[in-house]
């Protein structure tokens, strides 16, 4: 892996920066106060075409790979994670399934609009007593052979871009057979947004991520199409499998940005604070605790990029994706807190950046997977299964 960015690559990093910086930093905090969605900031996102990064121009897309999605990714998180995780859910989690599963009507129907940001989509797939253990599915569907339709009871929590005026579909994931063991057959099912029986609950009360969309669904004899299954009947739990071990890549840029946004930050209040006659920055406790964040977010980069190369190349990635998912995420709780003790009082104020950054940066051990299923993972790669 060459560690040199493309000149197109660089282009468009040099370009998210930019707009991080100028159209994100300034705006991003009162919306986060407020626990708004911002909706201007994310059609500036889709004009920019950030939705359709990883996909082909034939379906509206930008024509990019993962690398490229983890690039922005990384940018934004390094100026706010709450913008950062509502791009990665709505292309990882919303627009990805429909690209490596769906038929070509359910492509050309979706990824033109997903890939503007013109419509967002979301990911069903956690539940109140599922998280980890997402084989515990207990939302149904059944085939009415009557109307040919799904009909599909249900609960999903924890579900992010569910419920903002522009989301357009939610793929479900949904008992629709058992095998002759007994074991729960899961499909994937596109539910369209405004569907009747679909009901999309108030937002979390959260503790980050307060710019982003999170809720819980219900589904009471919600109908739709036979033709909304996406892929094969039965293989939707080994498709979202796929759908995570490439996300938790992109989870892991994000954890990156916002590393590396400590650092930023740090670097910037330890040459701007004085203590006892000189800036703080002088102090060598501060110096290699910063020292120790940046080197923390260099590695991290490494790990997702190397990740990341593997997937586009076509090698096998799971290994190398729980790697980078796994350190990335620990060492972004790392940089937040030291970051915050940088700070000193300004670090528990909200309106200094590193305040949202501590908030945010917990999550990052849990979503997409937690820290423990990622060590198991990584165990069952080397061999070490039970």
């Amino acid at each position: 892996m060459d560690h040199h960015l493309s000149p197109e690559l660089e282009e468009l990093r040099r370009t998210v920066e930019e707009f991080a910086h100028d159209a994100v930093a300034p705006k991003i905090g009162d919306f986060y106060e407020r626990h708004e969605f911002p909706y201007e900031i994310v059609r500036e996102m889709g004009r920019m075409g950030l939705f359709g990064l990883p996909f082909p121009e034939e379906y509206g897309g930008m024509g990019g790979d993962y690398l490229a999605l983890g690039i922005a990714l990384e940018e934004l998180a390094r100026v706010d994670s709450s913008i950062a995780i509502t791009l990665e859910a709505g292309v990882s989690l919303g627009a990805m399934p429909v690209y490596r599963f769906g038929t070509e009507a359910q492509k050309r129907e979706w990824l033109p609009r997903l890939c503007s940001g013109e419509v967002l989509g979301a990911f069903g797939l956690t539940e109140p007593d599922g998280g980890s253990d997402a084989g515990a599915t207990r939302t149904t569907a059944r085939l009415d052979p009557n109307t040919n339709e799904w009909v599909i009871n249900g609960t999903k929590c924890f579900i992010t871009n569910s419920g903002t005026d522009i989301t357009g579909l939610v793929t479900v994931t949904a008992v629709t057979d058992r095998a002759e063991d007994g074991r729960p057959r899961i499909s994937s099912i596109i539910v369209p947004s405004g569907t009747p029986g679909f009901t999309v609950a108030a937002p979390y009360s959260k503790v980050g991520w307060n710019a982003s969309d999170t809720r819980e669904l219900s589904f009471v004899d919600v109908r739709v199409p036979a033709a909304n299954l996406l892929g094969e009947e039965g293989r939707g739990y080994a498709q979202f499998l796929r759908i995570l071990d490439e996300g938790r890549i992109a989870i892991s840029a994000l954890a990156t940005g916002l590393a590396q946004g400590c650092v930023d930050e740090s670097v910037k209040y330890a040459k701007e604070r004085q203590a006892f006659g000189r800036s703080i920055g002088g102090y060598q406790a501060i110096q290699f605790k910063i020292a120790d964040m940046e080197m923390k977010a260099h590695t991290a980069r490494l790990a997702w990029r190397d990740a990341a190369s593997r997937l586009v190349s076509g090698e096998p990635f799971k290994k190398e994706a729980a790697l980078a998912k796994l350190y990335s995420s620990t060492i972004a709780v790392d940089n937040a807190r030291d970051a915050t003790q940088i700070h000193g009082g300004y670090g528990f104020m909200n309106e200094y950046p590193v305040a949202r950054m501590w908030r945010d940066s917990k999550i990052l051990e849990i979503g997409e997977g937690t820290s423990e299923v990622q060590r198991m993972l990584i165990a069952r790669e080397l061999g070490l299964a039970g």
